[in-house]
C-alpha cells in the first residue's frame, strides 16, 4: 500500500521503524552493562531464628566474614576505619543505626568488640542481621 504524495502537499508521515532500531540498541545495552553495576556481595552465613523483624536501610552496614575480617559498606577495612566511620556519621545523623551481619562461625567477643566500637563511635542503634527461618 503506498501513498503518492503531491508536490504542494507536505510530508506528515513518520517513520518509527529507526526509532525502534535505537530502542532496542539502548536496550541491548543496559542489559550488557547492568552486571558491571551489581556489587559483588560478600558471603556471610547468617544465624538463623524465627522472630525478627525488618531493619531500616543504614550508612553504617558492618559485615564480618568467617574469617574474622570486618567489611564497611562494601569494603573491607580495620576498627580504626569503621570507629572512624561511625563517628562521622553520628556527628551528620545522632539517630543513625548501624547494621551488623556477622557469620555464625564468628566467635561471641569479635561481635561485641565491633559493637563497643560503634556505640564508643556514639552510635545509640544497632540492629543484629538474621536469616529469617518459617
Amino acid at each position: 500500500m503506498s501513498m503518492k504524495y503531491h508536490e504542494d502537499e507536505p510530508l506528515s508521515d513518520i517513520n518509527v521503524v529507526p526509532l525502534v532500531d535505537i530502542i532496542l540498541v539502548v536496550l541491548i545495552i543496559f542489559m550488557v552493562t547492568a552486571p558491571m553495576f551489581i556489587k559483588p556481595s560478600i558471603n556471610v552465613n547468617l544465624p538463623k531464628a524465627i522472630s525478627g523483624d525488618q531493619t531500616q536501610p543504614s550508612k553504617l552496614n558492618i559485615s564480618i566474614t568467617a574469617d574474622q575480617r570486618i567489611n564497611l559498606n562494601g569494603t573491607f577495612t580495620d576498627e580504626t576505619a569503621v570507629a572512624n566511620k561511625a563517628k562521622l556519621e553520628f556527628e551528620k545523623n545522632p539517630e543513625v543505626q548501624a547494621v551488623i551481619s556477622a557469620d555464625q562461625s564468628v566467635p561471641h567477643g569479635k561481635v561485641v568488640s565491633v559493637l563497643d566500637i560503634v556505640k564508643s563511635a556514639g552510635v545509640k542503634k544497632f540492629a543484629i542481621s538474621i536469616e529469617k527461618t518459617k
